[in-house]
């Protein structure tokens, strides 16, 4: 396996406590009250012991004192329990918090990202980092606390016990240098094993959703047995990595297991010398086995330093989503009553060193449909992601109505950019609220209008429940799919709409209908339609013909026909066909 990078894991690291000290801070109130009853548990722990032994030695004297001070023994057992109770909720609440506050940035910024800085990381790893992987780093504030506040009572009970007998105490600590050598060994062991560990977890996780989604696929090349064998091909080195973790957490545990009980049978063997000696009453020999217990509990915080180790891998895991860089976004509104018109001034994108658009220039009028049209990996989707600013261009600038997209406010470029696409996620619990999807509910009728217009209505209606039918009761085609997809488009339609290959599993008599649709029946605006049908391109009033991310040529389609490079796009042989019958009626009434 690689090496990991120094500098680049520092980073990480920087980043991953960056934000599990926001996450504590998100969580101040119920951190801070769970740190005090916390301390206030350890103090009783603490306080126990002497209260014990005192009260011992009142009974064993008969003194009349006995009975007020094993109220008191009672009082302090009950608020120990009491304390450490309210700890674990209120723990148990930070940690919720925590995870939850860590979940909603990872996918904020994951959101509000371009697509190719989001696809640097798989589902199945996007997924792992957002659940397990968030529920696991969201432990660590509440972790850093309790292990802190557990450091009390071995410290205290140190101090304890050498205020009951300095020579007890000084048996226990001459093997505090051994616990504390273990301890260390264990951070530094663990961290790395816990970090290979994680990594892998996401690798086989990325390939398993990767398997899932292809899973018709792969049952029809009758390759199950090989994507088995792929998706668990680094499952020996998980076993590895976790056997090793365990082994490393179990040495430290059966070491300091073996140490502590040596340790406080060497107290309670000095402690026996001394009453034997009269140094030390009964009661005082109880107090300084039960203060070397407590010393001796500092091995217990092997289990919570654990937690914090895995919860900082794990961060460093999640804290990748947050350094995702946003997609910059201004705070200007468009002029009223725009038309719609489209710029881009020498437009240029570069993704992982390849150039996808070459300083494009272009312009589209207001209220026109431009048909963006060439090869495969010619640069057309780059195109229209740019121009509907789902990412942003490495050079140059993308205007609307005279204003860049990226000075145009959130809610303004959503509200009057809208998108439709080759593959559409549909989101909501009916089909009606998938196609309101996207702000503010529009009413029932201008849903169904938007289905209509995309030949959508006539197969919702079909449905079990109509618009009402859950999704997941909604058996979907592919050109179902698309449709309404479209609808969703059409029923936030804006000033300018980017259809990206968005009827491409529709045949050809219902694309011809949902583009006489988006002439007549869609709100009026700028249509960028990505094409590959020639009746698309040749119904459009304008047709932008990219090569290699390069705008080749712009003009009516009638005119480019004349390139036989130009009809080579739509197929060797191809006919343009009489343009009239290709363009929607009406079309010269939206002109």
């Amino acid at each position: 396996m690689t090496a990991p990078d120094p500098p680049g894991e520092a980073t990480a690291a920087r980043a991953a406590d960056r934000a599990l000290r926001t996450a504590a801070r998100h969580s101040a109130g119920r951190l801070a009250a769970a740190s005090a009853c916390s301390v206030a548990a350890a103090g009783a722990a603490l306080a126990e012991p002497a209260v014990l032994g005192h009260t011992l030695d009142l009974l064993l004297r008969q003194d009349p004192g006995g009975a007020r001070w094993t109220a008191w023994c009672a009082v302090v057992i009950a608020a120990e329990v009491l304390f450490d109770a309210a700890t674990a909720r209120l723990t148990g609440g930070v940690d919720a918090r925590s995870t939850a506050w860590l979940r909603r940035l990872g996918l904020g910024r994951l959101l509000r990202t371009a697509p190719h800085h989001a696809a640097r990381h798989s589902p199945g790893e996007l997924s792992a980092r957002l659940t397990a992987q968030a529920t696991t780093a969201g432990a660590v504030p509440a972790a850093v606390v309790t292990a802190s506040v557990a450091l009390l009572p071995p410290l205290g009970g140190l101090v304890a016990l050498m205020l009951v007998d300095v020579w007890t105490a000084l048996a226990f600590l001459a093997g505090l240098p051994l616990l504390a050598l273990l301890l260390r060994a264990f951070a530094r062991d663990s961290g790395a094993s816990v970090s290979r560990y994680q990594e892998v977890q996401l690798a086989l996780a990325g390939r398993l959703v990767e398997a899932l989604g292809g899973a018709r696929t792969i049952a029809a090349a009758g390759t199950a047995e090989r994507e088995q064998a792929r998706v668990l091909a680094r499952l020996p080195e998980l076993g590895a990595e976790g056997r090793r973790t365990w082994r490393i957490y179990g040495a430290t545990v059966a070491r300091t297991g073996a140490l502590m009980p040596l340790l406080l049978y060497v107290v309670l063997g000095v402690g026996g010398v001394r009453l034997a000696e009269g140094a030390l009453g009964v009661g005082g020999l109880l107090a300084a086995v039960r203060y070397a217990g407590l010393a001796a509990g500092v091995g217990a915080v092997t289990g919570r330093l654990a937690a914090v180790v895995r919860g900082r891998a794990a961060a460093r895991r999640t804290a990748d989503l947050f350094e995702l860089p946003e997609l910059p976004q201004g705070v200007r509104r468009l002029p009223e009553r725009g038309p719609g018109t489209l710029e881009l001034r020498g437009v240029r994108v570069v993704r992982a060193g390849t150039v996808l658009l070459h300083d494009v220039d272009l312009r589209i009028p207001g209220g026109a449909t431009a048909a963006v049209v060439g090869r495969s990996g010619s640069g057309k989707t780059t195109l229209a992601a740019v121009a509907g600013r789902l990412t942003a261009c490495d050079e140059g600038r993308v205007l609307l109505d005279g204003v860049p997209l990226d000075e145009l406010s959130a809610e303004e470029l959503r509200r009057e950019i809208g998108h439709a696409f080759e593959r559409p996620a549909l989101f909501g619990e009916s089909v009606a609220a998938a196609i309101a999807f996207g702000g503010p509910d529009p009413d029932p009728e201008a849903v169904r209008a938007a289905a209509r217009a995309a030949g959508a209505d006539a197969f919702v209606r079909r449905l079990p429940e109509g618009y009402d039918t859950a999704l997941t009761d909604a058996p979907l085609s592919g050109g179902e799919l698309q449709r309404l997809g479209l609808a969703r488009a059409f029923c936030r339609a804006g000033r300018l709409l980017v259809l990206d290959d968005a009827t491409s599993s529709l045949d050809t008599r219902t694309a011809r209908e949902v583009e006489r649709a988006l002439a007549l029946d869609v709100r009026p605006g700028t249509r960028l339609v990505v094409a590959h049908r020639v009746s698309s391109a040749a119904g459009a009033d304008l047709v932008v013909w990219l090569d290699a991310g390069r705008v080749r040529a712009t003009g009516a389609h009638t005119e480019l026909w004349r390139d036989p490079d130009y009809r080579a796009v739509f197929g060797e042989g191809s006919e343009p066909g009489p343009v009239a019958a290709a363009e929607p009626p009406g079309r010269e009434a939206v002109r």
